[in-house]
């Protein structure tokens, strides 16, 4: 007799009575009834679990949640974007990068690849794990594990988004800057975009959304020469690219939107 698929309740609970039981220390976590708080503690809880061994069962119920969830988001498709009028590879977004279906999305890694730790922090890097699966931390922990040192400023790594509605997140670690940009940084910037854009190229990837990489996440300032180092690294790439033949700018605010579409176009 087949059984009924599970409804989101259903889901929530089999994953929150897992973790809690795997970790001691959430044993006392008093569980509310209401299904949003429930999935905001689902939330916490999956940002703060490290990278170890999970059973067939749960990893079944999360992806089966999260594709719930990632219909819920509403996914973005690439055909849904206008590319900017001067060059049809080119665009421009202002969005959750999460919700695009594209070939490959960049995370601002840390230097341990392992995502963010913060429960329910508001960043680009927390929000790709969170929406991607506890596969994703598993997978930058071997990564790490096998080249026996965290990730230098500047290169990147490739692992499948799981998921999301892309293919592929492509994880860098940018230069930590201030509002000034120093020659070093610029330097180190652009090598994080061409370091993802190679690596796309290499995985014969053909659509590539960039995060803004020097946009902090705690005060969003926005830097017009990192913007132009963006654009201006994505389109020398273009002209020698075999198989990346579209680059989203992805921006979350609308200063950087109008910056973005100002130097584009």
């Amino acid at each position: 007799m087949l059984r009924r698929p599970y409804d989101k309740k259903e889901m929530v609970t089999y994953l929150l009575d897992y973790l809690i039981k795997e970790n001691p220390q959430f044993r006392a976590i008093d569980v509310s009834s209401d299904l949003d708080s429930q999935e905001t503690l689902l939330r916490a809880l999956l940002n703060v679990r490290p990278p170890m061994a999970v059973s067939s069962g749960f990893l079944d119920m999360q992806d089966n949640y999260l594709q719930l969830k990632k219909a819920e988001r509403v996914v973005v498709f690439l055909n849904h974007l206008r590319p900017i009028p001067t060059d049809d590879r080119l665009y421009v977004w202002k969005g959750d990068i999460t919700r695009l279906k594209v070939d490959a999305i960049v995370n601002t890694a840390n230097r341990r690849m392992l995502g963010c730790f913060q429960p329910l922090h508001d960043c680009t890097d927390n929000t790709i794990h969170t929406y991607a699966g506890v596969q994703l931390r598993l997978d930058c922990y071997k990564l790490i594990q096998e080249q026996g040192h965290d990730e230098p400023t500047g290169t990147a790594k490739i692992t499948p988004a799981y998921n999301l509605p892309a293919k592929f997140v492509l994880h860098t670690v940018s230069p930590a800057i201030n509002e000034h940009l120093t020659p070093i940084d610029e330097d180190l910037l652009a090598k994080s975009y061409l370091s993802c854009l190679t690596l796309a190229e290499k995985n014969h990837l053909e659509s590539v959304a960039l995060s803004s990489l020097a946009t902090d996440d705690e005060v969003h300032f926005i830097n017009e020469n990192a913007a132009r180092i963006a654009i201006q690294t994505a389109k020398d790439f273009l002209e020698h690219s075999q198989f990346v033949n579209k680059i989203i700018f992805n921006v979350d605010e609308d200063e950087e939107l109008n910056l973005y579409q100002q130097l584009l176009n």
